[in-house]
């Protein structure tokens, strides 16, 4: 796929999906969501998801070609450096075809303040521990016993996620 049609799919993407919502239930899956972060991390935010036991993470699925992911980069940093004390954690995946090809001077790149993984196979493909990922960026929150609580597809507002957080938190 030249670099001009993925602009384009990641532009039309964007446009379509910014203000899509999605709701979930709880699932009493948490050791399984939390082991399917056990992936490859690179950048200089060190990682090791058996530190994510007991806190509120947000996983955050992206690429480094997709306009919208790294519109919304700004917004994980804010999240992880106001709540990240209180027992919150962002991790975001990268789902790069070329996988650590481009994820590596990505992360060193941006020096996030959040874990930059690498997907495996089966998430490139679209589907995960959470479900089928349709669009990117796409979310998911996860409470403090690591089940998904909420979903996200495309672009969405901090003060909505940070209400979302700030209820987790508050929970034992």
């Amino acid at each position: 796929m030249t670099v001009m049609r993925r602009a384009l799919a990641c532009a039309l993407a964007g446009l379509l999906l910014t203000a899509c919502h999605l709701r979930a239930k709880p699932v009493d899956a948490g050791p399984a969501f939390l082991q399917a972060l056990a992936l490859p991390s690179v950048g200089p935010t060190r990682y090791d998801y058996r530190n994510l036991s007991g806190k509120v993470v947000l996983v955050s699925f992206f690429a480094t070609w997709c306009f919208p992911c790294l519109a919304d980069m700004p917004t994980l940093e804010a999240l992880q450096k106001q709540y990240g004390p209180q027992g919150f954690q962002v991790v975001a995946v990268g789902m790069d075809i070329e996988e650590a090809k481009v994820l590596v001077p990505f992360a060193d790149h941006y020096a996030l303040n959040y874990p930059v993984l690498v997907s495996d196979a089966y998430m490139r493909a679209g589907q995960t521990a959470y479900g089928p990922i349709r669009a990117l960026p796409s979310t998911v929150l996860l409470d403090k016993r690591g089940r998904a609580v909420a979903a996200w597809q495309g672009i969405e507002g901090q003060a909505e996620v940070a209400k979302a957080i700030e209820k987790l938190l508050r929970q034992d």
